[in-house]
C-alpha cells in the first residue's frame, strides 16, 4: 500500500514547495522506491489553461493533454517519469466532479455537503494517482499557503486520511524563515505561527522545511523544534542555491530520505544511484565557457519585476542542452515590444549565440518578433522557434522570401488576405461558441522527421511523438510555394496533413517546431533539439 506525504507551505508562496517535493521525490527514488508526485491548485479554474501566465505562469502540458501547474513539469523532470492528468487538480475539477456525480444520483439521494463530499472526492483522486502509478511513496503538494481560505478543503482531506492510517501519511511544512536586513536575525515567529495555523487545521508537521536566504543554525533549530511541536532532528535546513537540481543533494546530505522512511518504518532497497544528477550539477557548477542566448517574449514584466517562470520549462530545457556541452547558458529576456518602438534595436541580436522565441497568443510583440526572426534568418543567427515561434517563422518567410507581402497568420488578423497561419480544422466552431477551456489541440501526437533534415539527424529516429498546445496550423495551400523557395518542411503528422517542423537548410540552425519540445527534456537527458541548437549556438561564437 502507498505512502503519502503532503507537502504545505508557510508564510508565503513562492517559497520552494514543488522543488522540495521533486527533490524528496528524488531522494527516495534514489532508495529503491516507485515515486509519484501529485499538485492540487486552490483555484476555481477547471485547469490551468485559462489563467494568465504572467499571474499564475508557465502552462505545463502532459502526454494525455492536461494544461497543469508549472510544478507538473517539476516532478517530471527531478522524476524522470511522464505524469498524466489524473496527478493534477484543482478546486474546479473537484467541485465538477462533485456536482456531475450529484446529477447522476451517484450519491443515493443523500444531501451532498461540502463535507465530507469534497474531501472524499480529493481523496479518492490521490488514491487513484498512486494506483496508477504503482507507487510505493506519492507526494501532494498543497498548493497555496496554510491559512489561507482556499486550500482548507485539501487540508481536510489530508487530515481525514491520517485519521483513517496515521501510519500511511506523514506531512511536511515548507516554511520560510526571513532574515530582515535592518535586523540581520534570522527570524522563526512566522513558521511558528505558520505551524499553529497548521494545527488548527487538525494537522500537526512531521517535519519541518526551512527556507532562508542562509543555513540554519542550532538557536533557531532548537526555537523551531520547541514551538512547532517537532523533533530537532525533523527540521531540515533548506539555504537558497544557485541551482534548483543541488536541493536533492542537500537534503540527502541531511538525510532526509532515512528520516521520512524511518517514520514509514520502511527500509533502504537497493535503488538508483544519483551518480549522473550528480555528474550534471558538478558539470553545471564548473563549466567555464558560456553561451548567450536570446529568449524573446512578451510575458516577461509585472511591474518593475521580472517574471521568467512564463518560460519555465524552455529555460530548464536550455540548461540541460547547455550543461551537456559543458558550457554555462547565459539567458536574457528580450521584450519584443522593445524592437516594434525602436527597430535599431535588433542590433543587440549581434551580441548572441543563439535566439528562441517560445509560444505565446494574441497580437501583442508580435511584428517584434517577425522583426527578430527576419534580423537572425539574414544575419545567420541559430534559431529555434516553438509553436508559435515556428509559426511567426513561416510568416516572416512567407513575406520577405516567398513575396507574400500581405502574409499574416489568421490568429493575428482574421480576414487576411494571405492566411499562411489558419486555424485548424474544428476549432473554428468551438471558438464561434466560445468554448475556450481544454479545447485546443493538446498532448503527444506523432510525427514522422523528412530523411535529410537536422531534426532526424538530432533525434535519431524517424518517428517521435511530442506535445501539443495551439489552435491554428500552417496552412497547407502555401507548402509548394515555400518549399519551392527553400523551406524544409521537416516534420509533419503521419497523414502528412499537419506540419510539424520547418527548417532552413541553407542556414546554420533554424528550425520552428508546432509542437512544445521542451516539456519533454530532462536535466541529464537534453532534448535533442536543444541539444543542437545550443551546438549551433557554440559553432556561432
Amino acid at each position: 500500500m502507498s505512502k503519502f506525504i503532503f507537502v504545505v507551505g508557510g508564510v508565503m508562496s513562492g517559497v520552494g514547495k514543488g522543488t522540495a517535493a521533486a527533490s524528496i521525490g528524488k531522494i527516495l527514488q534514489s532508495k529503491g522506491f516507485a515515486v509519484t508526485a501529485l499538485k492540487i491548485d486552490p483555484y476555481i479554474n477547471v485547469d490551468a489553461g485559462t489563467m494568465n501566465p504572467v499571474e499564475h505562469g508557465e502552462v505545463f502540458v502532459t502526454d494525455d493533454g492536461d494544461e497543469t501547474d508549472q510544478d507538473i513539469g517539476t516532478y517530471e523532470r527531478f522524476l524522470d517519469t511522464t505524469i498524466s492528468s489524473v496527478n493534477y487538480m484543482t478546486t474546479g475539477r473537484v467541485y465538477q466532479t462533485v456536482i456531475e456525480r450529484e446529477r447522476n444520483l451517484e450519491y443515493g439521494g443523500k444531501c451532498v455537503e461540502v463535507v465530507p463530499h469534497v474531501p472524499e472526492e480529493v481523496i479518492r483522486r490521490i488514491r487513484l494517482a498512486a494506483k496508477r502509478a504503482k507507487a510505493d511513496i506519492t507526494l501532494i503538494e498543497v498548493g497555496g499557503t496554510v491559512g489561507e481560505y482556499q486550500n482548507i478543503l485539501f487540508l481536510e482531506a489530508a487530515r481525514m486520511m491520517k485519521l483513517a492510517a496515521p501510519r500511511e501519511v506523514l506531512f511536511v511544512l515548507v516554511s520560510y524563515l526571513p532574515i530582515p536586513g535592518n535586523l540581520g536575525e534570522m527570524k522563526t515567529k512566522p513558521t511558528q505561527y505558520a505551524s499553529r495555523t497548521l494545527n488548527s487545521a487538525g494537522i500537526q508537521a512531521d517535519i519541518v522545511i526551512a527556507r532562508s536566504e542562509r543555513p540554519l543554525d542550532e538557536p533557531r533549530r532548537r526555537k523551531l523544534a520547541m514551538f512547532c511541536g517537532v523533533a530537532a532532528q525533523d527540521i531540515v535546513s533548506a539555504p537558497d542555491v544557485d541551482s534548483i537540481y543541488k536541493v536533492p543533494l542537500n537534503f540527502e546530505k541531511q538525510r532526509l530520505a532515512e528520516l521520512i522512511l524511518a517514520k514509514f518504518a520502511m527500509k533502504v532497497r537497493r535503488g538508483r544511484d544519483m551518480s549522473d544528477w550528480k555528474k550534471m550539477v558538478r558539470t553545471a557548477e564548473h563549466a567555464k565557457r558560456t553561451v548567450r542566448i536570446g529568449v524573446i517574449g512578451k510575458y516577461f514584466s509585472t511591474g518593475d519585476f521580472t517574471l521568467s517562470d512564463v518560460y519555465l520549462s524552455v529555460i530548464e530545457a536550455l540548461k540541460h542542452a547547455a550543461w551537456f556541452h559543458r558550457v554555462k547558458p547565459e539567458l536574457l529576456w528580450l521584450n519584443s515590444e522593445a524592437y516594434e518602438k525602436n527597430p535599431a534595436l535588433l542590433k543587440e541580436l549581434d551580441d548572441l549565440d543563439g535566439v528562441v522565441i517560445p509560444g505565446g497568443f494574441g497580437t501583442r510583440g508580435v511584428e517584434g518578433k517577425i522583426a527578430a526572426i527576419q534580423y537572425v534568418r539574414t544575419r545567420k543567427i541559430p534559431y529555434l522557434g516553438l509553436c508559435y515561434g515556428m509559426q511567426l517563422a513561416v510568416v516572416e518567410f512567407a513575406r520577405h522570401v516567398a513575396g507574400l507581402k500581405d502574409a499574416n497568420t489568421a490568429e493575428i488578423k482574421p480576414d487576411v488576405i494571405t492566411p499562411v497561419i489558419h486555424i485548424m480544422l474544428g476549432q473554428e466552431k468551438i471558438m464561434a461558441t466560445k468554448k475556450y477551456g481544454g479545447t485546443m489541440r493538446l498532448g503527444a501526437y506523432p510525427c514522422v522527421l523528412h530523411a535529410h533534415s537536422i531534426a532526424r539527424k538530432a533525434y535519431g529516429a524517424r518517428a517521435i511523438s511530442e506535445r501539443h498546445r495551439h489552435r491554428y496550423e500552417l496552412n497547407n495551400k502555401y507548402r509548394p510555394l515555400f518549399e519551392k523557395r527553400g523551406l524544409l518542411i521537416a516534420g509533419t503528422s503521419p497523414d502528412r496533413k499537419l506540419v510539424e517542423i520547418i527548417e532552413l537548410p541553407q542556414h546554420p540552425f533554424f528550425v520552428g517546431t508546432q509542437f512544445h519540445p521542451e516539456f519533454k527534456s530532462r536535466p541529464t537527458r537534453p532534448h535533442p533539439l536543444f541539444r543542437e541548437f545550443i551546438r549551433a549556438a557554440m559553432r556561432n561564437r
